[in-house]
């Protein structure tokens, strides 16, 4: 028994069928074509999207560092937990501060007796002139002493509140609500604070707010022109709305709010910034993680759409290939858009009464000939 080979390089396919030994190919029963599903390019009107490549940043970010410097007494905090604003972060040994303030306040003391003394000597003084049993030279100099005395006041009130502030800073504490990252100093080091100035300050943690974040992008002169014609026209809400798809997702699930687009282009890249704010309350957005992003750049027009199945890569460009009226298999080059609807834009390259194939691409290589069924095409919102 020997074997007949039929193969379609373009669809991939071989296809044996046998024949008697001595027979001819010629008497060999032809093979039928191949059935595909086939159905006319889904129209919508659709605004057109532009999608970009996004990285989320923090709000806020901050780098934690003591303002008074000592031996680091307590890290009160699991490295990665979500704190808030006025917990307590980190302590620091608060006893040379304590015995600061303790002497500063017995200076204040001390000051205000020197106060009430040089009143009463003042008073004395003025008493004895009007008398003409003192000296003008006398009063000038109780009232110097008044004059100073006051002042010692003054700085040894001072005092208590530089004393103060550097003890009730031994309590290092969370300015916002977010994620802490990881200690970078143990219980027992001795760590610079600002307030010395002495040495370099000592990086403790830091700290990010999550909710909501930034989603930073950039996009070319092209892009940009189309979004700001876009834009002019339509007011609100709808022209700043972003979309957004991350991880491997193809569908556009989250949306956010572009609140800034930079005021000159950076003529290097040929592209300008842009940031949206992205509501966050899941947590499910990271600073340092990428998203796809994709905007809306002009008003709803009919648009075709196909499985994006259907649509194959042909080096760098995309074929979609349909069915004659004869049957015969003919790929169309086409230009493709985004992902609505879980089906896949077509710019352009086909026409509303192309038969795409939207099932038995296998079987379809360009040329040969295949026998159709309807097909049908599904727009899915929920994936828009």
């Amino acid at each position: 028994m020997a074997a007949a080979v039929v193969i379609i390089a373009g669809g991939g396919a071989w296809f044996f069928y046998p024949h008697g030994g001595g027979g001819s190919v010629a008497n060999a029963r032809p093979v039928p074509p191949h059935e595909v599903s086939v159905s006319k390019p889904l129209l919508r009107d659709l605004d057109t999207r532009l999608g970009f490549l996004g990285q989320f940043s923090a709000v806020d970010q901050v780098e934690l560092r003591a303002q008074v410097g000592g031996t680091l007494t307590g890290v009160h905090f699991r490295d990665g937990d979500i704190v808030h604003k006025g917990d307590l972060l980190f302590t620091i040994d608060p006893v040379p501060y304590e015995i600061r303030l303790a002497q500063a306040t017995a200076q204040r003391e001390t000051a205000e007796a020197r106060l009430t003394l040089a009143k009463q000597e003042l008073a004395r003084a003025q008493d004895l002139e009007r008398n003409d049993a003192g000296t003008k030279q006398n009063v000038e100099q109780r009232t110097s002493e008044l004059n100073a005395a006051q002042a010692a006041l003054g700085d040894a009130s001072a005092q208590i509140r530089d004393a103060r502030f550097d003890l009730d800073h031994c309590r290092v504490t969370a300015p916002f609500s977010g994620r802490i990252g990881r200690h970078l100093v143990s219980v027992g080091n001795l760590i610079a604070g600002s307030r010395a100035a002495t040495s370099p300050t000592t990086l403790l943690a830091t700290l990010v707010s999550l909710d909501p974040v930034y989603l930073d992008f950039d996009m070319s002169e092209a892009d940009f022109q189309s979004f700001s014609r876009y834009r002019g026209d339509t007011k609100g809400l709808p022209a700043n709305r972003v979309e957004l798809a991350s991880g491997d997702s193809s569908t556009y699930t989250r949306q956010g709010t572009l609140d800034f687009v930079d005021n000159v282009l950076d003529r290097s890249s040929g592209t300008i910034h842009a940031r949206a704010t992205v509501p966050n309350a899941d947590l499910r957005f990271t600073p340092g993680e990428f998203s796809r992003v994709r905007l809306a750049v002009a008003h709803p027009t009919p648009t075709l759409l196909v499985p994006d199945a259907s649509v194959l890569p042909d080096q760098s460009e995309h074929v979609v290939m349909t069915v004659a009226d004869d049957g015969t298999v003919a790929p169309k080059h086409v230009e493709i858009g985004d992902i609505r609807g879980g089906l896949r834009v077509i710019r352009s390259g086909l026409s509303r009464d192309d038969r795409v194939i939207v099932d038995g691409l296998p079987y379809a290589a360009p040329g040969t000939k295949v026998a159709t069924r309807a097909g049908a095409i599904r727009y899915e919102p929920q994936q828009n």
